[in-house]
């Protein structure tokens, strides 16, 4: 199933072979937990992870006992020594004061021997050790308690503070004050008056968030809903955080809390028939609120998700089936970090991505045709704090992440691009064993790279994987760097619609921020006064660098120190990719200096270093700086990973780049790899790895028949850069076939006029008749370009030419002449046998190739 729970706790297998035991210990024998087994139960979960649960014996006698998460070891807390009912529990940090409220077990001819005439008692025990019992309500409404655990390093804490909850819609906070007698006890100072204030009031819903001790609640004015939220700070102090408008109908005359422990008191399996919401944040400075109003249709439900970090909303509308297909059970939402999953038992998965929800391909749906939706548990969820899931049925407390594999499987079977797009986004999201992870789905693209058609799978990769690899360094990263190669989506997904809508901000009730609060104002002020396109593009870097190449075409260049700070740059990003590598390169690359990459690559550096300075002032540059190497050797890495992958597929060596002999078909797959590649990067004008080019270039020309070759270096599809023109001539023959291919490449090398090394290079080599073909075209073009004919003498000497042919006799006269004045300019200075005698052989040559002779 896409979603794994692993149990980090089990009321049968943590708790009850503990409790046999000691009632075996007691000589009472296992019996005494037999006939009460059902008793056993889960009460609540501290923000320390610790569980509380409760259990009776045959006697009816309640106990109440401690599960440690870190010592898995179980505590005795304290025992009521009556029938009662425990309606909620909570126990301080350090252990020493227990907190419970109870009601009355409701059989006929028994009286209430703890408080006449109420219906329900909360109670504060001293229980370290047991001692004073103290009343502090007795009341006809249902009260939930919960101690407050703050951070601090003081241990013990001087002073604790409860919260307790009422059904009459109503919160108040005591505060308590503890001393130590007689050694490590401890007892409740002036127990007779304990301090106490009112937190909120007149609320219909309010969910306890029990890692960062926090208070969500929703009032009603004039019928509507308003979420507020407390914080809660280590000493007795609390601030109203915000104020949020929500587009939902909630009752007045309902009430509904949330993790503030299990109750019994409410039906679980009613829960269909009732309104779910509950409030989800993360790191990052996310708030996310899902609301399901009550089910109304056997056909269909809805739900909502509020992005208030984005500044909107979703609502959902999925089809449950035949109306057969009765629903029994309340929808779930669980927090899962960067995600959200929506799930009803039997009928959808809903995985939705809280940190890119603009487009409905980045979240991923299941429906009741895929068996995962039956693979969860059926018994309610309820969501704690850090991804921890609890279903209160079972008394199993689980921790929930996405599961690589089922996910990793998901993508090889997937048919619809909206699916491969969603799971491939939701596996990079894993980051453990990332470098597993990505071996894994570079051999899915490299076995489905025509596959989809709605996007690009290489571009998808490389912009989502890059994203993910530097996220973590900061949360503002999704503002600023692009998550996806995809802008829009119009495809519909199969079973379910939605709607979007824009929604009123939370205005925050305090003008100072630390942590969680100032990341969630930042995404609020970006939300308001976000610049259009504040995400990173290279359109800038392409623009430079196509006026760099300009520059150097025309012999014209920018100051040395701005070329060598570029250079720099991308000798930076080279290091760095090389020290990822962690066994030797298997392709040819890196041979090379390829100066054009290198500059597309220091200028990435530069701009996106820049970029990100202008729009993250708090953190220092030098940070930045190493944020974008790992940004940009990341991306020539994932490039490096396909390429690797796919030579050790097809089983290559090094001799690749020689040419006497026929491409294989694994050379072809490999050829079209790289094609993709270039596809990919080029739309998006990301850098290739030095050396790229030459290699493409090299299975182009083994691979491709003349024609096709020469289309696909006349459109830009394959360079000529210098290392791959200089092997084909040294390694090519002097058949007509090989000169042939010699003559249409070296003529689509740029002219000499254009400053071009390659060319200079290249024809200098001379040791080809095309070469020397070239080099006489050029030397004669550069003789006559400031020609003034002169009155020549009409009788040639025919004892200085090696030929008698008149025309080339005259041509070469005229030429001697030239060379002869003092304003000859050689086209090859320092290569002083480029002369007529050069190019008369040259022509001569051509002349009998020609001919065939």
């Amino acid at each position: 199933m896409a979603l794994r729970l692993a149990a980090d706790f089990d009321l049968r297998k943590d708790v009850l072979p503990g409790l046999r035991a000691a009632a075996g210990a007691r000589g009472g024998g296992a019996g005494i937990l037999e006939n009460n087994y059902e008793s056993l139960r889960v009460l609540n979960v501290e923000r320390n992870g610790n569980i509380i649960y409760t259990y009776k014996d045959d006697k009816g006698n309640v106990f109440f006992g401690l599960f440690d998460c870190h010592t898995r070891q179980n505590e005795h807390l304290y025992t009521f020594e009556k029938d009662l009912q425990v309606v909620s529990c909570s126990v301080n940090r350090e252990r020493t004061l227990l907190a419970a409220s109870l009601v009355q077990s409701t059989k006929e001819g028994r009286r209430n021997e703890l408080q006449p005439g109420s219906k329900c008692l909360t109670l504060l025990v001293e229980i370290h050790p047991v001692n004073n019992v103290k009343v502090l309500k007795a009341v006809d409404s249902y009260i939930w308690v919960q101690f407050l655990h703050p951070h601090v390093e003081s241990n013990p804490l001087p002073e604790n503070h409860l919260l307790l909850i009422s059904e009459e819609k109503y919160i108040e906070q005591f505060h308590i004050q503890v001393i130590q007698e007689d050694g490590n006890g401890v007892v409740i100072k002036n127990s007779g008056h304990l301090p106490r204030e009112r937190v909120a009031e007149d609320f219909v819903w309010a969910q306890w968030d029990m890692s960062e001790q926090r208070l969500y609640y929703v009032e009603l004015k004039k019928s509507r809903s308003i979420l507020k939220c407390i914080q809660f700070y280590a000493d007795e102090n609390f601030n109203l955080m915000f104020e949020a408008p929500l587009d939902i109908a909630l009752s007045d005359s309902g009430f509904n809390l949330v993790n503030f422990g299990c109750t019994d008191l409410q039906d679980q399996e009613k829960l269909s028939e009732h309104p779910t919401l509950c409030v989800f944040t993360n790191h990052t400075g996310s708030l996310c609120v899902c609301y399901s109003p009550k089910l109304d249709s056997w056909e269909q439900i809805t739900y909502s998700v509020f992005y208030f970090h984005k500044g909107h909303s979703k609502t959902f509308t999925a089809a449950l089936g035949s109306a057969d297909s009765r629903v029994t059970k309340g929808i779930t939402f669980l927090n899962l970090d960067y995600f959200v999953a929506v799930y009803l038992p039997g009928h959808f998965f809903h995985l939705l991505n809280i940190q890119h929800p603009d487009l409905v391909c980045h979240s991923l749906f299941l429906t009741g045709n895929n068996e995962v939706v039956d693979m969860l548990p059926h018994g309610p969820l309820q969501s704690l704090s850090g991804s921890l899931v609890l279903d209160w049925c079972s008394g199993r407390l689980y921790r929930a992440d996405l599961n690589r594999s089922y996910l990793l499987e998901f993508l090889w079977d997937a048919r619809l691009d909206w699916e491969k797009m969603a799971v491939l986004h939701c596996v990079l999201s894993c980051r453990q064993d990332t470098r597993f992870l990505e071996a894994k789905i570079i051999q899915w693209i490299s076995e489905n790279i025509s596959a989809c058609h709605s996007f690009d799978l290489i571009q998808e990769f490389i912009i989502a994987s890059s994203y993910w690899s530097i996220y973590p360094e900061t949360g503002n990263m999704d503002k600023l760097l692009p998550y996806s190669s995809v802008l829009t989506w119009n495809t519909e997904i199969p079973g379910i619609t939605l709607v979007t809508e824009e929604i009123a901000l939370p205005l925050m009730r305090v003008h100072s921020f630390k942590g969680y609060w100032e990341k969630l104002h930042s995404n609020l002020e970006y939300v308001k006064y976000s610049e259009p396109h504040s995400h990173y593009s290279n359109s800038v870097v392409r623009r430079e660098w196509h006026s760099l190449i300009s520059e150097e075409k025309t012999g014209k260049r920018r100051s040395m120190a701005y070329v060598r700070n570029i250079l720099d740059n991308a000798i930076k990003v080279i290091s760095k990719l090389e020290a990822r590598r962690l066994e030797p390169r298997l392709t040819p690359l890196f041979q090379e200096e390829d100066n054009h990459q290198r500059l597309l690559v220091g200028l990435m550096v530069s701009e996106l270093k820049d970029h990100l300075l202008r729009h993250l002032p708090g953190i220092e540059k030098k940070r930045i700086e190493q944020m974008v190497l790992d940004y940009i050797s990341k991306q020539l890495d994932l490039i490096c990973q396909i390429l690797e992958a796919s030579w050790r597929r097809h089983n290559l060596h090094p001799w690749i780049f020689h040419f006497n002999r026929r491409a294989s078909a694994a050379e072809f797959a490999v050829f079209h790899i790289m094609t993709r590649i270039l596809e990919a990067t080029h739309s998006l004008f990301l850098p290739l790895p030095p050396g790229f080019h030459t290699l493409h270039t090299v299975l182009g020309v083994r691979c491709l028949p003349l024609h096709n070759l020469l289309h696909y270096i006349d459109n830009g599809v394959l360079l000529l850069t210098e290392t791959a023109v200089t092997r084909l001539m040294k390694d090519l023959d002097n058949t007509e076939k090989s000169e042939k291919l010699k003559f249409s490449i070296i003529v689509r090398l740029p002219p000499f006029e254009v400053h071009s090394k390659i060319t200079w290079k290249i024809c200098t080599l001379r040791v080809h008749p095309v070469s020397s073909n070239i080099i006489s075209r050029n030397h004669v073009k550069r003789l006559l370009q400031d020609y003034k004919k002169q009155p020549r003498s009409s009788v040639i000497d025919k004892s200085s030419y090696s030929v008698e042919f008149l025309p080339l006799n005259y041509f070469t006269g005229i030429l001697t002449d030239i060379e002869s004045s003092s304003q000859a300019l050689n086209a090859f200075e320092g290569h002083d046998n480029v002369d007529a005698k050069f190019v008369e052989e040259a022509a001569l040559k051509h002349t009998t190739v020609l001919l065939g002779l």
